[in-house]
């Protein structure tokens, strides 16, 4: 496929299956926040879907702790195994930009639930008594790639999954126009 085609419509419903199983596959989720100098930081923990959340359980000792505590929003990504990408340059992945909040650990059980299917019961159980504290990421505007030409900009339930398309044309007259951008003559 070519970067600027339109796929079909079975192709489409075949890629939106293929989100939501790669969605379900999912443990862990890596996540962006900023330092307390505006640099950037990365960290990676496991999380649970639940009501249209992720959510993080994370130590006082952890760095993510800090920075999520006092942060509104968060990058986070889902990324595929590279030892089955077809092309390194086409690894699976989601990208989502997330709200952020600290919620209580009471009335969450579903939650603790999800951790404990994770590791077990017995381990939860043990976090839940040491320095831990639960984040909710609510995901609001993403992208999935799954390939060259595969790229869709998603909604984290799926209801929005559009086909990211790029015309080369279009961009090709903009920079070649003596005043970088393209005239309606």
């Amino acid at each position: 496929m070519k970067e600027n085609e339109v796929i079909t419509d079975a192709e489409l419903e075949k890629s939106l299956a293929g989100y939501r199983e790669f969605l379900d596959g999912r443990t862990t989720v890596v996540i962006a926040t900023k330092d307390e100098d505006g640099e950037p930081f990365q960290s990676i923990a496991p999380f649970v879907v639940h009501d249209g959340g992720l959510y993080v359980y994370v130590s006082e000792v952890a760095e993510h702790h800090r920075h999520l505590s006092r942060a509104a929003t968060a990058g986070v990504m889902l990324h595929g195994d590279e030892s089955s990408a077809k092309n390194i340059f086409g690894v699976e992945r989601a990208t989502f930009t997330c709200d952020v909040e600290q919620v209580p650990e009471e009335g969450h059980d579903a939650v603790f639930e999800g951790f404990a299917a994770l590791t077990n019961a017995n381990m939860v159980d043990l976090l839940r008594g040491l320095d831990f504290h639960l984040f909710r990421l609510t995901p609001r505007d993403g992208r999935y790639v799954v390939g060259f030409g595969k790229a869709f900009d998603v909604s984290f339930d799926g209801a929005r999954f559009d086909h990211v398309v790029i015309d080369k044309k279009a961009d090709a007259a903009q920079s070649s126009s003596p005043s970088g951008s393209a005239s309606d003559t």
